[in-house]
């Protein structure tokens, strides 16, 4: 985990890859639970017995909005700012899903630095994140993420 002190601290980096998070198992209870959570439960994400005989892998596979709304907790293992005393979500820039993570796969966050860029109160933070499947060649997503930060005065 990189820690830094201040935003002043975390500007020396933009340009620079902060890090990646440990590997996080995609079972099956987890795509369960984000199906019931967003109403999503088509047949690619929950019938094991037909993503058997249809789908390439013959697995089912987790949703890709849930691959990209692990980004902010898996962020949480790679970089922490002390001063900061909250941050917002503040959108994103571009996401594309690469390639689909089958049940039981694990994945892990690798995320840099683009921008931090001062606003009336807080700073803009805009970060590429990126979601990787162990073993596999393509990602699962690659996101550039924005985050507005606000540290202690």
């Amino acid at each position: 985990m990189r820690e830094f002190d201040s935003i002043a601290e975390l500007q020396t980096v933009v340009g620079q890859e902060l890090g990646a998070s440990g590997w996080v198992r995609i079972d099956k209870e987890k795509i369960l639970t984000f199906a019931r959570a967003s109403g999503d439960d088509h047949w690619i994400h929950t019938d094991d017995a037909r993503a058997a005989k249809e789908l390439p892998g013959g697995k089912v596979i987790a949703h890709g909005y849930l691959a990209l709304s692990m980004i902010t907790a898996l962020s949480h293992e790679i970089w922490s700012l002390k001063s900061m005393t909250h941050g917002l979500n503040y959108g994103l820039d571009k996401v594309r899903f690469l390639a689909p993570v089958p049940v039981d796969a694990r994945v892990r966050l690798r995320q840099s630095l683009l921008a931090v860029d001062a606003l009336d109160r807080g700073h803009k933070a805009r970060y590429r994140s990126v979601i990787e499947i162990e073993g596999a060649e393509k990602p699962a997503c690659v996101a550039d993420t924005i985050a507005v930060l606000y540290e202690r005065q």
